[in-house]
């Protein structure tokens, strides 16, 4: 019998129904159907006189009484009775016993079987060591872990499990690259000794999450065709204080004895953070785990085939000392792809669907900048699961266009209704938001305005970039806030009072103006200095302690620049709106009539629109003469007509056709203005 897969089952409720039979049955053996009384109750019995026999166990000091029936003490206490009674009121009871007239009276003490009583002290402690031994094996995972705390808990890859290889990796092309060498080596490690190359011991994969880190180390696993344990960075540390030591030591023992060999630790910054960091002190046991991996990893025999692989969206809270050369030799930055990237995961993630015929996966790409990997599959799940819910065989442009809206802003909100009232203020907000970017001279253009609820926002107007944007300039980010205060703005001039709908755009609008102020140096009166620390997540006890390292009046002036820059463009957007006014009533019409208007009705609405003129000349301070000859020109701009959407109609009411600008740019410039506090009022986009 496999006692481990017993405590695995049922067999918890076996031991626990066992305990409970055991104690009713002593309980009942105990009593043998005796109704317990006080010693008082009972010497008063057997001095009344109903008592008919009597039993005394002078091992337990306890009196056996049988009654006479149909008495008033029988009606009462019932025919069997028994009581106890402690040691200096032995002699009375004997005497009561003695004196009462008794047809039968017992008082031989019951020989006791000794390996009974052994066996009675036992079973308790049997029951209570099996429990603890079971609770113990659930807490370590299995029969097998018992007290084996500092054991890892790496999961060996199985060479007969599914492979992933490197034609299963899409979009990340430099980072393959970079990984095909590690191969090599597992592969063929002579070819680099001879000439006296040294691979790598470590390669850390970092980027944002979706990007497919984890894929290619399960990638390389699969081409190098040698062992590869896996286990995740919060399975080291354990409530044991030394555990994490103890298993690291043993990962790297079983990787070394089974060389060539991949370790792939996913998530690493939860053991690899900033040692000493922290409010109140640093976490002994992790950064005991920390050290004893840094001395594994510097400690390889220089001819031992074992590399490290890890991967983690926070390298700038990893430890140094983690990061230098001899450890993590090479760092990989797997980051969002390009047009052609996302082409190409597209058609990976496209196999085993019923794509249907003429659907262009390049079209798809460009209607997606900024989306990773993990956004993509998701668009494509997205469409076979809206095509399975219409009941269709094949997926198509107009569900795959339905599935990018669903991934960037959420699902239509088909139930919400509103008033006629707020239908014409969402249809003017989103006018003027169409209406200020299409009459700027560097914003993309508007692919689709529409006033139907989607997520958060009551309605979203759309400004799709032609071609990935790395970076972008000052007249950019200015257009970028008249675009975002359009909405406001035309709210103002239409109506004379404006909503909480914008509250969205003024949130975005400033965050740019500040950006530009104090990260981009793009203000003549502030200079361009850094101020202020990085805009990424805080790490916890490093970058909470820091204080502001610029003056109060420097940063008087920092509010006063943000705040020019937002009136300049409210100045502009005004300005715009009013001299196009006839445009943006008609805009706000055609959105009442038909709800949503793509890049194709748009373009004929505003083909008289009055751009605003250029900006004058900008250099970051006012005291430096311009130069004489003129600034270079800018290359052209894609045409709308270069986007093909594929999709002509609509599905249901309301389906995007594209990614929406970003008002965060440039980080990533192909993000859609979707609201994110849900707590909020409702915003129009």
């Amino acid at each position: 019998m496999n006692f481990k897969k017993l405590l695995r089952g049922p067999f918890l409720y076996i031991i626990a129904g066992a305990i409970v039979l055991w104690i009713g049955f002593t309980l009942l053996a105990g009593l043998g159907g005796f109704r317990p009384i006080s010693t008082q109750e009972g010497l008063e019995l057997l001095e009344s006189g109903p008592v008919v026999s009597a039993k005394i166990v002078d091992g337990e000091q306890r009196v056996d009484l049988v009654l006479e029936a149909e008495t008033e003490q029988a009606e009462e206490f019932g025919t069997q009775v028994q009581f106890y009674y402690v040691t200096p009121r032995g002699d009375e009871v004997i005497a009561a016993l003695n004196a009462a007239d008794l047809e039968s009276f017992d008082d031989e003490v019951p020989q006791t079987n000794f390996f009974v009583s052994i066996l009675g002290l036992i079973i308790p402690f049997l029951i209570i060591g099996v429990i603890f031994y079971f609770i113990l094996t659930r807490l370590q995972g299995g029969g097998g872990r018992v007290m084996q705390f500092g054991k890892s808990k790496a999961k060996l890859v199985n060479k007969e499990a599914p492979q992933v290889t490197f034609d299963d990796v899409a979009g990340a092309e430099e980072a393959i690259e970079e990984l095909h060498e590690i191969k090599d080596f597992l592969q063929d490690p002579t070819k680099f000794q001879a000439v006296g190359a040294r691979i790598p011991k470590g390669v850390l994969l970092y980027g944002p999450p979706g990007t497919g880190k984890t894929l290619l180390a399960r990638s390389v696993a699969g081409e190098a065709g040698v062992p590869f344990y896996s286990i995740s960075g919060s399975d080291f540390v354990e409530m044991f204080v030394g555990v994490g030591a103890s298993r690291v030591r043993d990962l790297f023992t079983q990787a070394k004895e089974n060389s060539p060999a991949i370790i792939f630790v996913d998530e690493i910054d939860a053991v690899g953070r900033h040692r000493g960091a922290g409010m109140g002190g640093g976490h002994d046991e992790r950064e005991q785990t920390l050290n004893q991996l840094l001395v594994e990893m510097d400690g390889f025999d220089p001819n031992t085939n074992v590399i490290m692989i890890a991967a983690t969206n926070r390298p700038d809270i990893l430890d140094p000392a983690l990061l230098r050369p001899g450890r993590f030799d090479r760092q990989i930055q797997v980051d969002a792809p390009d047009m052609k990237g996302r082409a190409k995961i597209l058609e990976v993630h496209a196999k085993g669907k019923p794509m249907a015929e003429g659907v262009d996966f390049e079209v798809l790409a460009r209607k997606t900048p900024g989306f990773t990997g993990a956004d993509l599959a998701n668009v494509l799940n997205e469409a076979a699961l809206l095509t399975a819910r219409q009941g269709g065989e094949e997926l198509t442009d107009v569900t795959l266009d339905e599935a990018v809206d669903r991934v960037m802003a959420g699902p239509q909100r088909r139930s919400r209704v509103m008033r006629d009232h707020e239908k014409l203020i969402t249809a003017y907000h989103e006018g003027g938001h169409a209406l200020a970017a299409a009459a700027m001279r560097n914003t993309d253009p508007v692919t689709k305005v529409t006033i139907l609820p989607r997520g958060r926002a009551l309605g979203y107007t759309m400004v799709l970039p032609l071609d990935d944007r790395y970076s972008i300039t000052r007249n950019e980010l200015l257009d970028q806030l008249t675009y975002a205060m359009g909405g406001r703005v035309a709210e103002e001039i239409v109506f004379h009072d404006p909503t909480t709908g914008a509250s969205n755009d003024i949130e975005k609008a400033t965050s740019i103006a500040r950006r530009m102020v104090t990260e981009y140096g793009m203000s003549a009166t502030v200079g361009a200095i850094k101020l202020g620390q990085s805009s990424g997540e805080v790490f916890l006890g490093r970058d909470m302690g820091h204080q502001r390292d610029y003056s109060e009046r420097l940063a008087e002036k920092v509010d006063q620049e943000v705040r020019a820059l937002i009136e300049q463009a409210h100045d502009e957007a005004w300005r715009v709106l009013n001299d196009n006014r006839d445009i943006l009533d008609r805009l706000a019409t055609e959105l009442l009539e038909k709800e949503t208007l793509d890049h194709v009705a748009l373009a004929e609405i505003f083909q008289n629109v009055d751009k605003l003129p250029e900006r004058p000349q900008w250099l970051s301070s006012e005291d430096r003469p311009l130069p004489d000859l003129p600034p270079v020109p800018m290359p052209a701009k894609p045409a709308i007509e270069d986007l093909d959407t594929g999709a002509s109609e609509p599905v249901g009411a309301g389906a995007g056709s594209a990614r929406s600008q970003a008002h965060d740019a440039p980080a990533r410039a192909g993000e859609g203005p979707v609201s994110s506090d849900p707590e909020q009022s409702p915003r129009r986009e």
